[in-house]
């Protein structure tokens, strides 16, 4: 099975020569995906109204869905990030080297500070931030502690890990 990379009035996704998206994973529009990124099964990221902009080393896991709102909100993705599986971004914004815990939802407007954490099932509410250095869980998310060092040093870690996986499946 291949991915679905498709076009959206005449706007065909970018995606760096390096970058692995898995089989049935779907990439229309107006999408950058830099190097060494990675797309996993199941996974939807659709820039049709608005853009999409995803940075280097930055692994997407199974069955997360990325999209956009008309006019007002791109979804903007740093380098680093990991994002676990299951997620829900929409119109936001993901600062470099941060982690997303599984089934998390990030609503529009909300930015996740580099070197911060959302947990798992955890909802971001829209125009929220996520300060560095801190853990935000519950739903709605609110902070809940800060983060451990080595849960700090884990976010790099997880997204070598995931470039590693890539190069293994390409």
């Amino acid at each position: 099975m291949s991915p679905v990379i498709m076009p959206y009035k005449n706007i065909t996704p970018t995606i760096a020569k390096d970058a692995f998206i898995a089989g049935g994973a779907v990439v229309i529009g107006d999408v950058h995906i830099g190097a060494q990124s990675n797309v996993w099964f199941g996974c939807i990221i659709r820039g049709d109204v608005n853009c999409i902009r995803i940075g280097e080393r930055t692994n997407i896991q199974d069955g997360t869905v990325i999209h956009v709102t008309r006019k007002t909100g791109p979804t903007i993705i740093g380098s680093g990030v990991t994002i676990g599986h299951s997620v829900l971004l929409h119109a936001c914004t993901l600062e470099d080297d941060c982690f997303i815990g599984m089934h998390s939802t990030i609503m529009d407007g909300a930015v996740v500070e580099s070197g911060a954490w959302v947990a798992a099932g955890a909802i971001v509410t829209p125009g929220k931030r996520i300060p560095k250095g801190q853990i935000w869980a519950g739903n709605p998310a609110k902070y809940f502690r800060d983060l451990k060092p080595e849960e700090t040093a884990f976010i790099p870690i997880s997204s070598n890990n995931y470039v590693e996986l890539a190069r293994d499946y390409i």
